[in-house]
């Protein structure tokens, strides 16, 4: 059986989801279907607006075969390490035959060869690349120069460097085919092209709406029928029903108070997470103490070198307990087990072939484990159930996978 994995958040799960699941599908001769899904927090930083069993449910009534919890570690991690983690746990399945993703440009051969270019560096480029360097430049102005610059007998590609290296899923995309070129990866890469919102755009869009947009359309009004013209009926069903039993949503800003409290306690652990290097820890701390809003807090540290989302993501790693465990060390390293949140009969088939042809632990069920991925893991979930009151702190040993059954 043919295999395709998207790699996700689904924050929450929208009409364009659906479209991407479709494609994908018809693109690839209906083959069965993973997909590796973040769970609680996000890749831009924030806690996701409802919680990760809600949102896989939303996947399998949609399409899924199979709903995988990409770790927490990746998944609150830059393009570059969410986009190999998550390769390398589905390549390690050794059933995975197609990677879809999403992209602005919508064409896979450009993305591949700008991806093997990043890859493998070749020697006049990096020369390239180190010119632009010693004149000041930013290191991703630098970078598109010299892509540019290597790549100008290419005229049609050289046109589009610029909103293939500035546009959101371009990015991931790109770091998702670096990583199957460093993994000597068998997965083949296809790209659907994104239409409707854009990424961060928070409007509805009479297309498809974004994520974004859902979630501030939802923060700012009480009443939800506009939003069953923008998500499928089964996701928009999932969310009336949560509405109306007054579930907790969750949004950025609850997260501040624990921060401020955690950073007036502990000031020197904030050095410890990665990112936070260079006096980034010290800009946070200065800040905060005359700040009384997140973003608030975000915007007085932001700068040209620390962008809005890199200092989320660091607030948000620092909230969730980053700074007990060696985060440098795990990015090298790739978890021995994955974890089902939701799946369907053909998803059973999927772990039955996934058990038969790699060494990865399956766990449906969790007992006591030391393993530092999953610890963070369990982490994120009692973090995550400060903010979400229907959520509580040891939910992952009460929460059994979603099984929906012909």
């Amino acid at each position: 059986m043919k295999i395709s994995a998207i790699i996700s958040e689904y924050n929450p799960f929208h009409s364009g989801h659906l479209y991407h699941i479709k494609k994908t599908k018809a693109l690839t001769e209906d083959s069965l279907l993973i997909v590796l899904m973040s769970g609680n927090f996000t890749q831009r930083g924030i806690p996701s607006i409802m919680d990760k069993w809600s949102r896989a449910k939303m996947a399998v009534l949609n399409g899924a075969d199979l709903v995988l919890e990409l770790p927490t570690l990746f998944s609150l991690s830059s393009a570059e390490f969410f986009s190999h983690g998550a390769v390398s746990i589905l390549n390690g399945l050794n059933s995975i035959d197609y990677l879809s993703f999403g992209s602005e440009c919508g064409d896979v051969n450009n993305i591949i060869l700008i991806a093997e270019v990043l890859s493998n560096e070749p020697l006049k480029y990096k020369t390239l690349l180190k010119d632009y360097l010693n004149k000041g430049l930013p290191f991703t102005t630098s970078r598109t120069l010299a892509l540019k610059d290597y790549l100008k007998e290419t005229s049609i590609l050289n046109n589009t460097i610029d909103s293939l290296l500035s546009s959101p899923n371009n990015i991931l995309a790109i770091e998702y085919c670096k990583s199957l070129i460093k993994l000597n990866s068998n997965i083949k890469p296809l790209t659907i092209e994104r239409i409707g919102g854009g990424y961060n755009d928070s409007s509805l869009n009479p297309i498809f709406s974004s994520a974004t947009s859902i979630r501030d359309y939802l923060k700012n009004n009480e009443d939800l029928n506009p939003l069953s013209e923008h998500m499928p009926k089964a996701s928009y069903d999932i969310l009336s029903t949560l509405k109306n039993e007054g579930y907790d949503f969750v949004f950025e800003e609850k997260i501040f108070s624990f921060i401020k409290y955690k950073l007036l306690c502990n000031k020197n652990n904030l050095s410890l997470i990665p990112e936070a290097s260079e006096g980034l820890d010290n800009k946070i701390l200065k800040e905060i103490i005359n700040s009384s809003s997140l973003n608030e807090l975000i915007l007085k540290v932001k700068s040209k070198r620390y962008t809005y989302t890199r200092i989320n993501r660091i607030l948000c790693q620092y909230f969730i307990g980053f700074d007990n465990y060696d985060i440098l060390s795990l990015r090298k390293t790739c978890p021995n087990y994955i974890r089902p949140l939701a799946f369907n009969e053909n998803g059973s088939k999927i772990l039955k072939n996934i058990k038969l042809n790699s060494e990865v632990k399956i766990l449906t069920k969790l007992l006591k484990d030391t393993n530092p991925f999953l610890q963070l893991d369990l982490q994120g979930t009692r973090a995550y159930s400060l903010l979400c009151n229907n959520i509580k702190e040891n939910s992952d040993f009460l929460y059994p996978p979603f099984i929906l059954n012909s």
